[in-house]
């Protein structure tokens, strides 16, 4: 008990310093990366000392888990209220009375769904390279175990087609979905909150006055939930250093070593296809380095949580904020890119899978078909994964069996999976904001001036 007293002090400690930083108006971004670096250090700490199995770090984990959940947790919170809110408004402020809506939504899926199709590419040229492949690999218990389970929900993963998917968009109980309580609840409120915006233009020319009541409403309920998202988002810096310390301290480093070169197989795939990003966005007239230096606070959120849904929030503000999109694209590009396209976890993750089954059952992965066929269903699949629930692990179920191949080996990277789903994570959210600017600058919607700022505009800063 005292050590973990100890233990929390010198967390509770880090804690106050990042206070005394905010205080003094260090720069947000700053405060981010120092809390990123404490948690890796104190983690490496606990790691070293106690070990990951230890009770000491089980149990000192468990209260520190308390600030690193608890943010989390708030993020979700605030994450329907603010889809369904900036959308609507959003829409009932457009210029052109809501006429470029179905451009910037579609613009929005193609960008997402056409890289996933690249990062596919990638996954599958990088496995290749590192020459991984699913034999040999050998299975524990707990492995093993995963892989029954997984076996146990392939069928319920085939029984769900994409014509299926696509109505599951439809909300049937829309304040159901306000709750977060299904997989598609996300796109299901873009597609309530759009409905409704598109309504409400409707009856802007015959009844004005409701109108216009109902807009100054719409908007004066976003400035109080503008308002609730900086207030959270204040607390990033504190979120971090508990989310990373609680994964470093809780890695079996001894997993990793063993399956240490899918690990950076895994990671070459995701730099490159972010390198991609940035070649996307030089294409579009805009410095990739201002991208890097202003999306790096949210990315780093992104890694340490493991949560596309709960960066909402954040990847909203940086593109309206920092990158100079317009909200309605950030809404729609933020709020489709947490369950389509998701280009680390649906396209880089399955592909790598395949590649390594494929000679095992006697396929060339490098074939042109092959590669082809590969691509072509990531792209499907891609369009709506969370629909199935469990991410990138269902992602892969789906591939896998439409590919007529074992899905065992899932299973067998349970013990790595929550460190390489921190980079799959971050790259998701790259690729839902690479969407938003990428629609922001074909549209006509995006303020050059405010990307190419200098300024560290804090969350500190907005009243």
């Amino acid at each position: 008990m005292l050590f973990e007293l100890l233990n929390v002090l010198v967390f509770l400690v880090l804690i106050g310093i990042l206070y005394v930083m905010q205080k003094k108006y260090v720069a947000f971004s700053k405060r981010v990366f120092l809390a990123l670096g404490m948690g890796i250090v104190l983690g490496a700490i606990f790691q070293f000392i106690y070990g990951p199995s230890n009770t000491i770090t089980i149990r000192t984990i468990e209260w520190i888990n308390i600030v690193g959940e608890g943010y989390v947790r708030l993020l979700k919170m605030i994450v329907m209220p603010l889809i369904a809110i900036s959308i609507l408004s959003a829409i009932i402020n457009l210029k052109d009375g809501g006429k470029s809506l179905g451009k910037i939504g579609g613009l929005v899926i193609l960008v997402l769904v056409g890289t996933a199709a690249i990062a596919a590419v990638v996954g599958a040229l990088v496995a290749n390279g590192f020459g991984l492949t699913a034999d040999g690999i050998e299975m524990g218990a707990k492995e093993a175990a995963r892989a029954g389970y997984l076996q146990g929900k392939l069928g319920d993963v085939q029984n769900i087609s994409f014509t299926k998917k696509i109505i599951e968009f439809i909300p049937v109980n829309p304040f159901q979905d306000l709750t977060g309580a299904r997989d598609m609840s996300t796109i299901a409120t873009v597609f309530f909150s759009g409905f409704l915006g598109i309504s409400a233009l409707g009856m802007a020319k015959k009844k004005p006055k409701s109108f216009e009541v109902f807009k100054d409403m719409t908007n004066s309920f976003h400035d109080a939930i503008m308002r609730m998202v900086t207030l959270v988002l204040r607390l990033t810096p504190f979120g971090v250093l508990a989310l990373i310390t609680k994964v470093v301290a809780g890695s079996n480093i001894g997993d990793i070593l063993n399956l240490g070169k899918f690990v950076v197989a895994s990671y070459v795939a995701l730099i490159a296809m972010f390198i991609v990003h940035l070649i996307i966005i030089a294409m579009i007239g805009l410095n990739p380095i201002i991208y890097v230096k202003k999306s790096l606070p949210v990315l780093t959120f992104a890694f340490t949580s493991r949560t596309s849904a709960g960066a909402i929030p954040m990847n909203i503000e940086t593109q309206t904020e920092k990158l100079g999109v317009q909200e309605g694209v950030a809404n729609l590009a933020a709020s489709f890119g947490s369950s389509i396209g998701q280009n680390g976890c649906a396209a880089i993750y399955p592909a790598m899978l395949a590649v390594m089954i494929a000679p095992v059952v006697g396929i060339n992965p490098m074939s042109f078909e092959f590669l082809v066929k590969l691509v072509a269903i990531i792209a499907v699949s891609s369009f709506g994964v969370a629909g199935v629930g469990g991410g990138a692990t269902f992602a892969a179920l789906i591939v896998l069996s439409s590919l007529n191949f074992p899905v065992a080996l899932v299973g067998l990277l349970i013990s790595i999976e929550p460190l390489i789903d921190m980079g799959r994570t971050a790259l998701n959210v790259s690729g839902s904001m690479v969407s938003g600017l990428v629609t922001a600058k074909v549209v006509g919607d995006l303020d050059s001036s405010i990307y190419n700022s200098s300024e560290d505009n804090d969350v500190e800063d907005k009243e």
